[in-house]
């Protein structure tokens, strides 16, 4: 039997969202299973007919609006969005609440550091356990070469590497936090700069001879620089708050079937 077919039906006041409809969205909702992307996209439609049917009681109409992108909206989306303005009321964040934030979080307002890179690469899948071994063995070798002559790294590079950087003698240029591998990062920040890292780092790509280069460190940005970013996440913060606590109150208020909008549990309009 078809698996639409199995669901319960989802009804909202009695209006009930037709399974065809619900599994239209599930497209919306990816999700590891087909169960949670069916439970997602049912949630998402019972919160829309919660919604424009407080519309219809309220009689609002649509009007011309435009979402974030300036792309007009249809005209229950902007029903709902006109809902939504008239009866969700958020304060704007102050000064003090965001200057409070950011001494909060200072660590997340700091340019980030940068160390410039340089490599040769043995290219050999960790899978192939002889050619791994032999890509360990001739990056031993290279370090030992680089220790011995440190102005043969470019040279090697070129030579040796299996990388595109090879072209410019290993340089990668400037790499921040989050931008290669994790086993090639760890290494790479570990070393002062000029500083070649004395063992082969192996990653999935292969076996690495790493050596820093010049290193620039984050720099603590000023209040005055990020205000205006961290008053816009703490209204927009409020606002999903506030929305919440609008569904919750209409959910409370309606008969809704064959889903269990969990209200309290998180953001629930995207």
């Amino acid at each position: 039997m078809d698996d639409v077919i199995e669901r319960a039906a989802v009804r909202v006041g009695g209006v009930e969202i037709p399974a065809a409809a619900i599994a239209a969205e599930v497209q919306n909702h990816p999700a590891p299973d087909a169960a949670t992307a069916w439970a997602q996209a049912a949630e998402a439609l019972v919160i829309r007919q919660l919604l424009l049917t407080e519309a219809d009681r309220l009689r609002i109409e649509p009007d011309e609006r435009c979402d974030e992108r300036g792309r007009p909206l249809l005209s229950d989306d902007a029903r709902i969005d006109a809902l939504l303005e008239s009866e969700v009321s958020v304060p704007e964040a102050t000064e003090a609440e965001a200057r409070r934030f950011f001494d909060r979080h200072r660590e997340r307002f700091a340019s980030e550091a940068l160390v410039e890179a340089e490599h040769i690469l043995f290219s050999a899948s960790p899978d192939d356990e002889f050619s791994y071994s032999l890509a360990v063995g001739d990056a031993r070798m290279a370090i030992r070469a680089v220790q011995a002559d440190p102005a043969s790294f470019g040279e090697l590079a070129r030579a040796k590497s299996a990388c595109p950087s090879k072209e410019q003698g290993g340089n990668l240029g400037q790499i921040g936090k989050g931008q290669t591998v994790a086993e090639f990062e760890t290494a790479l920040f570990a070393l002062g700069e000029g500083e070649l890292c004395p063992e082969p780092v192996r990653t999935r790509f292969g076996v690495h001879v790493i050596r820093a280069g010049r290193r620039a460190e984050g720099r603590q940005l000023p209040f005055e620089a990020v205000e205006a970013t961290i008053r816009d996440y703490l209204e927009e913060a409020s606002t999903r708050k506030a929305v919440a606590q609008y569904l919750s109150i209409l959910a409370s208020q309606t008969t809704i079937e064959g889903v269990d909008l969990p209200i309290a549990d998180g953001p629930l309009v995207q």
